[in-house]
């Protein structure tokens, strides 16, 4: 049994005036990519600066205005990989690099000299405010920890000024682990750092404020967001950024909490890498969004081609329930899911609605580049429904709804076998069962004699030839049509009873060459079983013949067959 006597629960914060619940999300943040930096720092085997160069490329080219490119301090290879994209001439106009230091001296001073000739720069200093982190890894009060930080932020402004940094310059202070701090003592120290700043038009700072570590349920973290912006003086004159972590898995919840509670800013990364668990995911906050009708301000049509450049430069992989990118995660093998997926979409196409609605799928995959994948996959699971729509979508065959069932219990059998069943596989099936189903009655050919009224119902004598085990037979039927006459005269060579119960035919292609598909439902009126037979062929009539002989062969000879 668990130790759960161990843990305590985390403190929740007291704040009854709080906004946020009844409030909803309208409009995306600025999004900012710490992907080069949290991100990397968290692979077992970091990328390399030609790495690290395509995944900076893919990110412009998605479209983010802010991105960490790396702590220079750190290491030569993090100096030298924000070099190159100076020397290189990579980074986009409208672009801001944004470089990541503790509040040291010496890494601040090397972080100055990493930014030079960059036209937009987000200098982020940080330093740990927790309660825990004081006392156990700093043995520091709250005055020294805040001296850290004020000296830091005077040591950059000094640095601007007198050493004439020529382009935007943007200072970011970043309250690490927040969310175990004292909430007053949080206030303090932002409110200390931002005075030394003076934030305004042209002198513009970000308050960043991470989950370092995700130690509360997001709505507790939403509380600390707003009771920080309401707090903070001339809240219009800075940024009031998020960075949050994934340990409790609810990184991307509590990243929308936070916006709700006023937060402008997220830090983030690709499909959540990061330390531990991981970061806040930007590309599931943001395709959820996307899915409310909100523009997520990134460009995300083609999430195949992110998820292939972050699995070639990080050698991580997705999973493949992960939202929106796994494999399956457009996929059903249920079969209640099937059936309603299918009919969703045939009700979007029968009602020409421009907006999105079927059940089980929150966005339409093809909006997010996924068409290549089937949206339902067959196996034991499958229900009908599925395994019809497989044979609609993938090869045009629209079963009568009476036959759905006849036909996945044939493919549930076969997938109880082998597992999951791909399209091909339910293809060659209903091909083998069905359309292939020719002997022992094999069709030759039908010709109409004759047609006429009798007694005001129309008459139709037919001459049909076909073989029986082999041999070939003559014979003629009357009926009130070719495939009423063509049953009749089968009843009578055969010496069986049969009915046809339901009979339904569509076009399976088009144009000169186009063929049509019959179906036939027959009933066996002697013990009552009923089965279905499938016919195609250039000539409307012959499709509907073949889908008898289908038919009689099944319900029939099926025991001969050794079925």
């Amino acid at each position: 049994m668990l130790n759960y006597k161990r843990y305590k629960a985390s403190p929740v914060l007291e704040f009854p005036e709080r906004t946020w619940p009844s409030k909803r999300i309208e409009h995306a943040p600025v999004w900012c990519s710490v992907d080069l930096r949290d991100g990397n720092q968290a692979l077992v085997e970091p990328m390399n600066i030609e790495e690290k160069i395509e995944f900076f490329q893919m990110l412009c080219r998605i479209g983010f205005k802010e991105i960490e490119v790396g702590f220079p301090a750190a290491s030569q290879v993090e100096f030298d990989f924000v070099r190159q994209l100076v020397a290189r001439k990579l980074i986009p106009d409208d672009v801001y690099i944004q470089v990541i230091t503790q509040c040291r001296e010496e890494q601040i001073l090397k972080t100055y000299e990493a930014i030079e000739d960059i036209p937009r720069v987000i200098f982020n200093i940080y330093n740990s405010i927790s309660t825990l982190q004081r006392d156990v890894v700093f043995h520091k009060d709250q005055g020294a920890v805040k001296h850290i930080a004020l000296n830091a932020a005077k040591l950059v402004q000094k640095l601007r000024w007198e050493r004439e940094f020529p382009g935007e310059f943007i200072l970011e202070y970043t309250a690490e682990s927040f969310t175990g701090a004292d909430m007053k003592f949080a206030l303090d120290i932002c409110e200390a750092v931002k005075d030394i700043w003076q934030p305004g038009p042209h002198n513009r700072m970000i308050i960043n404020l991470p989950a370092t570590v995700e130690g509360h349920t997001p709505n507790v973290y939403a509380d600390m967001i707003e009771w920080m912006g309401t707090h903070l003086r001339d809240r219009d004159s800075f940024t009031l950024s998020v960075h949050p972590h994934n340990d409790r898995g609810t990184g991307v919840a509590a990243t929308e909490l936070a916006l709700l509670a006023g937060a402008e800013r997220v830090e983030g990364t690709l499909f959540g890498n990061g330390e531990r668990t991981g970061n806040a995911d930007i590309l599931t906050a943001a395709y959820n969004m996307f899915s409310q009708g909100i523009d997520p301000g990134l460009a995300l049509e083609d999430e195949p081609w992110i998820q292939s450049v972050y699995e070639s430069c990080t050698k991580m992989q997705v999973p493949e329930r992960y939202p929106y990118a796994g494999k399956l995660v457009f996929t059903a093998f249920s079969g209640s899911h099937q059936d309603a997926i299918n009919k969703g979409l045939r009700a979007m196409k029968k009602n020409g609605s421009e907006i999105w609605e079927v059940p089980y799928l929150p966005i339409d995959p093809a909006d997010i580049g996924r068409t290549y994948e089937p949206i339902v996959r067959i196996n034991s699971q499958s229900g009908k429904g599925g395994v019809a729509f497989v044979l609609e979508s993938f090869f045009g065959y629209r079963l009568p709804k009476a036959m759905h069932r006849e036909f996945a219990n044939i493919i549930q059998g076969i997938s109880e076998q082998r597992g999951e069943i791909q399209p091909e596989e339910i293809y060659e099936a209903f091909v083998e069962n069905y359309i292939n189903a020719k002997e022992p009655v094999h069709f030759e050919s039908i010709s109409i004699v004759d047609t006429a009224f009798d007694h005001g119902e129309r008459q139709t004598l037919v001459r049909l030839s076909y073989f029986n085990h082999g041999k070939l037979v003559q014979a003629r039927g009357i009926g009130t049509g070719p495939l009423d006459a063509a049953q009749a005269a089968l009843e009578e060579t055969l010496g069986v009873q049969m009915r046809i119960m339901d009979y339904t035919e569509h076009a399976l292609t088009s144009g000169s060459s186009a063929e049509a598909v019959a179906y036939v439902q027959l009933l066996n009126q002697e013990d009552g079983r009923i089965a279905f037979g499938v016919g195609r062929s250039s000539n409307t009539m012959k499709a509907s013949i073949r889908g008898l002989f289908s038919a009689v062969n099944r319900l029939f000879y099926k025991k001969e067959q050794g079925e």
